[in-house]
């Protein structure tokens, strides 16, 4: 890799997902202090725990049953637009979903696809499994590097010979900023360069910080 070549970081997220906000939070920082270029991908919790249902707290299942459509409308965005419409759609949803605590509703959605410069109309997407193939497509590719043992976010870096290492997370709150951020990359980094390193974890004891 040239001095000027950006390292790439694959990141799987469902907008859904407060932990995985605060991740992509992260990593735009990354972008800020490192010569990192994110490449934004879509994973579903609602394919992701489909099987499981039974064996979800119901607030849980209730909330699954409103997932399909922020992620059927960011599928259809990058079909239709390209991937790069991804991380603005992103942010855009993230914004109103988890700082503002907006509904998931399609006014939500049309609001959001309009910020990111999108037809309004990609929020009939929310509604139709047009897309659904692509969607069980991308959430594979990112569940098939990291396994079936993890959540939102998914990240994939180089690992110590080129290849792409996955994890789940980093999970943190606040998301880091400057130079915490670049640290918290570096070591992330750091373990993907480890071959067979594969987990570290402790208790959550905090929520999301949204700032």
């Amino acid at each position: 890799m040239s001095e000027t070549a950006k390292t790439p970081a694959d990141f799987w997220f469902d907008p859904l997902c407060p932990w995985a906000w605060m991740t992509s939070r992260w990593m735009l920082e990354v972008e800020k202090v490192r010569p990192v270029e994110v490449r934004w991908h879509v994973m579903s919790l609602a394919v992701l725990n489909e099987d499981k249902l039974d064996e979800l707290p119901e607030n849980y299942r209730e909330l699954l049953a409103t997932a399909w459509g922020p992620v059927r409308v960011c599928i259809a965005a990058e079909e239709q637009h390209g991937s790069e419409v991804l991380g603005p759609l992103y942010t855009a949803l993230g914004t109103r979903l988890h700082n503002r605590g907006m509904d998931r509703t399609r006014e939500t959605l049309v609001d959001a696809l309009k910020e990111a410069g999108l037809p309004a109309e990609l929020a009939d997407a929310a509604d139709s499994d047009a897309y659904d193939a692509q969607l069980r497509a991308s959430h594979k590719a990112g569940i098939d590097l990291v396994g079936q043992e993890v959540g939102t976010p998914v990240i994939a870096v180089p690992g110590h010979d080129g290849e792409q290492i996955a994890f789940f997370g980093p999970v943190v709150t606040p998301a880091p900023k400057g130079e915490e951020a670049a640290k918290l990359w570096d070591g992330t980094l750091m373990v993907a360069s480890i071959p067979g390193f594969y987990e570290i974890k402790r208790t959550r004891t905090q929520g999301p910080i949204f700032d």
